[in-house]
C-alpha cells in the first residue's frame, strides 16, 4: 500500500519480498556506520521487516516504509515516522535511509520533507524530531533542510545523539514535494 509520493518517490509498507533489499541496506556498513547497533544479519532485518510489514504494531499509522525510486522503480531505502518516549514525553521521528549509491541527489531530503508534511497534513502530529549521531553530518543537513532545529544533546539505553526538531507552525510547508 502506496503511502505517500513524491516527484521522485513512492514510499509504501514494506512487503516480504523486500527482505532482500533491506538486508542490502542494512548490512552494509558505510550506511549504517551511525547506527548503534551497526550491520544487522539477515535474521535480524527480517524481524525488523517483520515489525513493520503493516505500520509500527502499537502504531499502523507510523512505521518504517520501502522507499522506491521512479525513474528505476528500485528499492533504494526505508524511511518513515517512528515513534518514542524521550525523557517521559512521547515523540514521533522522520527516519530515512537512503542507498549510498544514490546519495548526493537530494533523495534524503525529499522524502523526509515528503514525511514530515505527511505526518503535519495528514496525521495531524504538532511536533516531529530527528535522533541523529553528532557526527552524521549528512543527516544533519536533511535535518535543517526540512526546518528542524537543534534541540539538544540526550543519552538512552542505545548511546548518545543529538535530537532536531520542529513544531508544525515553525515554516511553511513546500507546495511541491507531495504530488496530488
Amino acid at each position: 500500500m502506496i503511502i505517500l509520493e513524491t516527484r521522485r518517490l513512492i514510499l509504501r509498507h514494506l512487503v516480504p519480498d523486500d527482505l532482500d533489499d533491506l538486508y542490502r541496506l542494512y548490512s552494509d556498513p558505510e550506511i549504517r556506520r551511525y547506527f548503534p547497533e551497526g550491520v544487522l544479519t539477515l535474521e535480524e532485518t527480517k524481524e525488523e521487516l517483520e515489525w513493520f510489514l503493516n505500520g509500527h504494531p502499537k502504531h499502523p499509522e507510523l512505521g518504517l516504509w520501502a522507499t522506491i525510486h521512479k525513474a528505476s522503480n528500485r528499492f533504494i531505502g526505508r524511511c518513515g515516522l517512528l515513534p518514542w518516549t524521550i525523557d517521559g514525553n512521547y515523540e514521533v521521528e522522520v527516519a530515512y535511509m537512503i542507498a549510498n549509491e544514490v546519495w548526493g541527489q537530494g533523495l534524503g531530503t525529499e522524502a523526509a520533507q515528503a514525511i514530515l508534511d505527511y505526518g503535519f497534513d495528514q496525521l495531524h502530529l504538532t511536533r516531529l524530531i530527528c535522533l541523529i549521531d553528532r557526527d552524521n553530518l549528512a543527516s544533519i543537513k536533511v535535518a535543517t533542510h526540512i526546518g528542524m532545529t537543534f534541540e539538544k544533546e540526550g543519552l538512552d539505553d542505545k548511546g548518545p545523539f543529538m535530537l532536531y526538531s520542529r513544531n508544525k507552525a515553525a515554516a511553511p510547508r513546500s507546495p511541491a514535494t507531495i504530488t496530488p
